[in-house]
């Protein structure tokens, strides 16, 4: 090679230096499953990382939406002992959520932040087109999708994926989300919110949730504990078999079999017995319980029996958050609601 070549060929290295251009083993091996380390960002989409993000002084849904609505000093469901008793006394609390990463992927159900006026729209396929919000949806690139991580190629588990664009107050949440390329996907169900409202959703409409509740108003976010405070109801899970084919307000809808008055419907609340003592337990674990007695949990999904969800975040103590298996399910009550207010699916 003659001198000039050769002085060419590491010009042209500097440049590449310089420049810092990275090797995208995405295109290197053919593979876009819209994995998380993927960052071909939209304006105004911060990189996800595991961490809550915060969503300043956006309001999640006025004081009056029934997810924000204190139960605290409504009446004890006459059948409450009966529901408490068919979940299991001693089933103890399990946190769905934590720091880390759990065969790759966080714990919890993540969502991303974006702030943007003009954001990028995506074409998304939904298989429950008919119960899903239509389009436009709003998702980056680069935003989570719970069950993923960056040692899996493909996510797991119910896949939901959730966007809050601070600068429009809106919400996106899909389930069963898969991102093909850079602007299309495809999902199980969709829903928007607008949080400046409170509308529910359609009768018998599912959302990105069994119950046809929204997902990110009812999870516990790191950024609450900071603040010192949930003021809201804590999304909870049980198995089939003690959910009734029913619900009632805010849910709008239910999946299972079984229309059994003994069984609970979607949408109902636990509470937290108010002479429960919660003074042995951490001060995080004090902020969420604190809420349980004020807010309650709502039943939302169907899963394992007393999971209650919330947010990723490294800050999270896994063992303290374990100690909240301390608190059983015979230390709730099943909040009053009016039979004949709950709604058979057709």
């Amino acid at each position: 090679m003659s001198l000039m070549k050769k002085c060419l060929f590491f010009l042209i290295f500097i440049i590449l230096i310089s420049c810092n251009i990275p090797y995208d083993s995405q295109k290197a091996d053919g593979n876009n499953t819209g994995n998380n380390t993927v960052n071909n960002n939209q304006e105004g989409s911060p990189q996800y990382d595991g961490t809550s993000q915060d969503i300043g002084n956006l309001k999640v849904f006025p004081d009056i939406n029934p997810w924000n609505y204190p139960v605290s000093s409504l009446d004890v469901h006459p059948d409450s002992n009966d529901y408490i008793n068919l979940i299991g006394i001693n089933r103890g609390l399990h946190t769905d959520f934590g720091s880390g990463t759990y065969e790759g992927s966080y714990i919890g159900i993540p969502y991303i932040v974006i702030s943007d006026n003009n954001p990028q729209e995506i074409d998304i396929v939904f298989n429950y087109s008919g119960e899903s919000d239509p389009l436009p949806y709003i998702i980056p690139d680069n935003a989570p999708i719970e069950g993923q991580g960056p040692d899996i190629l493909k996510p797991s588990g119910d896949r939901h994926v959730i966007v809050i664009n601070t600068a429009t107050n809106m919400l996106y949440e899909i389930y069963a989300a898969e991102q093909l390329d850079h602007l299309k996907w495809t999902g199980g169900s969709g829903a928007k919110y607008d949080l400046t409202k409170t509308d529910l959703r359609p009768i018998f409409w599912t959302s990105a949730d069994a119950a046809g509740l929204p997902l990110f108003p009812y999870l516990v976010r790191y950024e609450e504990i900071e603040k010192g405070v949930i003021n809201h109801a804590i999304r909870f899970t049980l198995t089939n078999s003690k959910i009734r084919n029913s619900f009632i307000t805010p849910a709008r809808h239910s999946a299972n079999s079984s229309y059994s008055h003994s069984l609970l419907p979607m949408g109902a609340r636990l509470r937290l017995k108010s002479i429960f003592d919660i003074t042995s337990f951490s001060s995080v674990n004090q902020i969420i319980l604190t809420a349980m007695k004020e807010y309650g949990l709502i039943l939302a999904d169907n899963g394992s029996d007393m999971f209650i969800s919330g947010s990723p975040d490294p800050r999270w103590d896994n063992n303290d958050l374990h100690d909240l298996g301390r608190v059983k399910a015979g230390d709730f009550e099943v909040v009053f609601f009016d039979e004949n207010n709950v709604v058979n699916m057709p």
